[in-house]
């Protein structure tokens, strides 16, 4: 079997998660006894127990989405790690897919992206922002939409999901502004995302100095296996380009139809594994890669099928 990993992104979160790895499987529970150390704080008890409004928090959901895949992958990582051709991970998913990777300890890697959480909020509030979803096929590029509605106030893409779900992000009234504008041009909905920022966006340049001093502090080695960029939809092989990607990601749109077009190109044989809470990436493939063999592995069940399809 030859597997392609994808890590998910903040939104995934929920209280419970990982709860019966960490109890099942002590190389999980591992894991989350490390980050804890690494972080000074309880995590896991956040992530096990909740509550779900501090876990939803952006400094707490991105370590907490980073461990629990990394609890799934030390799991399976003895008996996958030969099967592994390439990984991607949705925006803060892809700190992940480089742990998964060996290019960054648990440890560095829960720690940086704690502090990526609390820039992107510390800047959330000095440059308040918005993001909203569009659902549905439109009659007029995204990027036109974001153009004009520029006029009221900047907005960009911020998440190219799908063909008929894209995430728009930016000072709220040019945000209202493309929701208008969306809407005109067909789409079904434009809802307002529950986010502290205007992820993926200019708006974002602010947290920029932090995040490049975080990146420099942590230790990198070059991946494994490809890691592909969410900025510029290609593998990335070295430690300086995945630092480089990395910080250029905090604001800049996430490609996740380009991502997720050229892994299945390039392996049209292999299974895409979403490692970690729930299976948003995995409905997103029905759309991006249909027909291309695809599953969960997030729960104590999940990965003891994957296990057992590896024997």
């Amino acid at each position: 079997m030859k597997l392609l990993l994808l890590f998910p992104g903040q939104g995934s979160q929920k209280p419970g998660m990982a709860k019966d790895l960490a109890g099942h499987f002590p190389a999980a529970r591992a894991v989350f006894d490390e980050a804890d150390a690494a972080l000074s704080a309880p995590l896991s008890t956040l992530c096990f127990e909740g509550p779900a409004d501090e876990l939803t928090r952006t400094h707490n959901a991105q370590p907490a989405l980073l461990a629990h895949g990394a609890a799934v992958w030390a799991v399976v990582r003895d008996a996958a790690r030969a099967h592994v051709l390439a990984a991607a991970g949705h925006s803060l998913g892809e700190f992940s897919a480089y742990h998964a990777a060996g290019a960054l300890s648990l440890a560095d890697g829960v720690r940086l992206v704690r502090r990526r959480g609390e820039l992107m909020f510390e800047t959330g509030e000095q440059r308040p922002g918005a993001m909203a979803a569009i659902l549905g096929e439109l009659q007029r590029p995204i990027d036109d939409i974001c153009a004009e509605a520029s006029a009221a106030g900047v907005v960009v893409p911020a998440n190219y999901n799908a063909i008929e779900q894209v995430v728009i992000s930016g000072e709220v009234a040019g945000v209202e502004r493309g929701m208008d504008l969306a809407k005109a041009a067909g789409a079904k909905r434009a809802v307002r995302l529950q986010v502290s920022g205007a992820f993926h966006s200019p708006l974002m340049e602010p947290a920029q100095v932090g995040l490049r001093t975080a990146l420099e502090q942590a230790t990198w080695t070059d991946p494994a296996w490809p890691v592909y960029s969410n900025v510029t939809a290609s593998a990335v092989a070295t430690a300086a380009d995945a630092r480089t990607l990395l910080l250029r990601q905090l604001t800049s749109p996430v490609r996740w139809v380009a991502v997720i077009e050229a892994m299945a190109a390039a392996h049209p044989d292999a299974t895409f594994v979403e490692m970690g809470p729930g299976n948003v990436l995995t409905g997103l493939l029905k759309r991006l890669a249909p027909g291309h063999p695809a599953r969960t592995c997030g729960t104590v069940a999940e990965v003891e099928a994957l296990l057992g399809d590896l024997e």
